[in-house]
């Protein structure tokens, strides 16, 4: 089954085994476009995101899944596209996206801390406002104006995201918290975590291709360390912070 998709302002050809990838794509469907980039997978894909399923299932704690080939071969297609990526100087880095008034900030943090709970609470706060770029796997674009990030199919287990491409103006590293605290952080400071969160390509010339991309990244936009307890004054500290920054930069 093949069928094209537009998605980061690239047009993808997937050739899959299973329909599911395409019923997750629908919203990115295109009829008619050059190819940019053509995805096909096989069944070594699936057994090879099968065993990495159940490592990091072990790792976190968790009984061994049962995962369908199907649902396997979306997390297949979606390697493969983010192992091209870097050639199209984009990235695909794990973090909860809001955009508010046309500008996106994005945060990123270790599973399970509480990223989507706290873009919740933005979209609580300013209702509509604020829009979901995408909850889980955003992308990346650099350019020469700055960063872009986009709306992706892989969005998150709530199917929290837009088919939109949006500036992004600041990334915020969350941490739990007592009180709600945040602080402007230097490239030193997030580039760990930065490395972490950013998808780090298998094929030696993408990894190549990936750490300047990641370097761009940091050096493009305003960074952040959000200490915060989950209340909804968390999402008042953070976005009064970002955003009056990103105002004074505007300005």
């Amino acid at each position: 089954m093949t069928r094209l998709y537009r998605i980061a302002d690239r047009t993808i050809e997937i050739d899959s085994l299973y329909p599911h990838v395409h019923t997750l794509c629908k919203d990115y469907a295109v009829t008619d476009a050059p190819v940019d980039l053509s995805v096909h997978t096989t069944q070594a894909d699936i057994d090879f995101e099968r065993c990495r399923s159940a490592r990091e299932d072990a790792r976190e704690g968790f009984r061994a899944q049962p995962y369908q080939d199907g649902y396997l071969e979306t997390l297949a297609v979606y390697r493969k596209i983010a192992e091209a990526m870097p050639s199209f100087d984009t990235v695909l880095m794990h973090g909860s996206c809001v955009a508010v008034d046309g500008a996106a900030y994005l945060f990123t943090a270790q599973s399970g801390t509480g990223k989507s709970t706290h873009t919740r609470l933005w979209r609580e706060m300013l209702g509509e406002r604020a829009v979901m770029v995408n909850d889980d796997k955003p992308l990346i674009r650099l350019t020469d104006a700055g960063p872009i990030i986009y709306g992706t199919p892989w969005n998150g287990k709530h199917r929290l995201g837009s088919n939109i491409a949006v500036p992004l103006k600041a990334i915020c590293i969350l941490e739990r918290a007592e009180r709600n605290t945040i602080r402007r952080i230097m490239t030193g400071e997030a580039y760990p975590m930065m490395v972490q969160q950013v998808y780090r390509p298998l094929d030696a010339a993408a990894m190549m291709r990936t750490l300047p991309l990641i370097d761009r990244l940091t050096g493009s936009v305003t960074l952040w360390r959000l200490g915060c307890n989950m209340d909804p004054e968390a999402a008042e500290v953070s976005y009064n912070a970002m955003r009056g920054e990103a105002n004074e930069a505007e300005s």
